[in-house]
């Protein structure tokens, strides 16, 4: 997908620059365009001026593959406290949590308990609570343990991914429980035999699997969000979705925060159901790489003054 793309990717996951260039002032600064704050009022604030223009958001508090359970613990009942704040203070905000941030790795049933705690709460305040789907080798142990707590908690979703090959298969595996499926193109750097290596194929599986998400919206009870900044792709959705006699307020299109403001703006005030992803957090290198590679050719800035200190 270029080598640009490669090399954010490959950054993303570097030692040592994980530990260094979070130091670095102008990359701190470039930050900015992507996340309001590393903090949770920071990221409040954000929701607020959203709200006050109808449009609601999702909170990720960042971070990934802890090493101990007590960080679980703690990352759970930080989730915890923020639902009760959502509730407490009438905002409409959604949250979006890694399972290796509850300790997947560690322990799939402490992940499960704490991740089933997170829905519990959610739903008991009329809430949802999103699993973000991480690498490749992350998504049979995510969609189990998807389909396990989806039996109890009809407030619970999943993030799927465009550019994994296997991904209409997950999709078809997952219409007869009326999931609730956030479908993105994907970060990781994967081999070619589980992803397209090529952004046309990508774009070609979002788009047919989009198709298939419009039909279980139609026919399956599903809730699919199409999380993408691809406005070609937002209209194909949209023609798609008007063949098929689906509703405006049935296409919910999520957007990066920082990412295309006007055109999020646009597709609220014409009626359709847009909501902003809003990310906060000391731990935002790997989430900030992945969100660079993803728009490489408007951050070569960026890279060269990376590889270059």
């Amino acid at each position: 997908m270029g080598l640009s793309r490669n090399v954010l990717l490959w950054a993303s996951e570097n030692p040592y620059l994980l530990k260094h260039v979070p130091n670095y002032r102008f990359v701190r600064k470039a930050l900015k365009r992507f996340m309001p704050g590393e903090d949770l009022d920071d990221a409040i604030g954000a929701a607020r001026l959203f709200q006050s223009e109808r449009i609601p958001t999702v909170f990720t508090y960042l971070g990934e593959s802890i090493t101990d359970l007590s960080e679980a613990t703690s990352v759970r009942d930080h989730y915890l406290a923020l639902l009760d704040k959502i509730s407490r203070e009438k905002l409409n905000i959604e949250v979006s949590v890694k399972l290796t941030q509850l300790g997947l790795d560690l322990s799939a049933d402490h992940a499960y308990e704490n991740f089933k705690a997170l829905a519990s709460r959610a739903r008991e305040l009329n809430n949802v609570v999103w699993i973000d789907m991480e690498r490749s080798s992350y998504v049979d142990p995510t969609l189990e343990l998807y389909r396990k707590v989806k039996k109890d908690y009809s407030n619970a979703g999943v993030c799927l991914q465009s550019y994994l090959r296997r991904t209409k298969k997950d999709v078809e595996g997952l219409l007869n429980i009326s999931p609730l499926i956030r479908l993105v193109k994907g970060a990781y750097n994967e081999p070619s035999d589980i992803a397209f290596p090529d952004k046309s194929d990508v774009d070609k599986n979002y788009y047919e699997v989009s198709t298939m998400l419009l039909k279980g919206i139609r026919d399956n009870g599903v809730r699919a969000a199409f999380g993408t900044h691809d406005t070609v792709l937002h209209g194909k959705i949209i023609k798609a979705a008007g063949d098929m006699g689906l509703p405006k307020e049935k296409i919910e299109i999520q957007m990066l925060y920082g990412i295309k403001t006007a055109e999020q703006k646009r597709l609220a005030r014409e009626g359709y159901d847009l909501r902003v992803l809003i990310s906060y957090g000391k731990a935002w290198y790997r989430w900030y790489m992945r969100r660079l590679a993803e728009r490489p050719a408007n951050v070569g800035f960026v890279v060269r003054n990376i590889l270059t200190r």
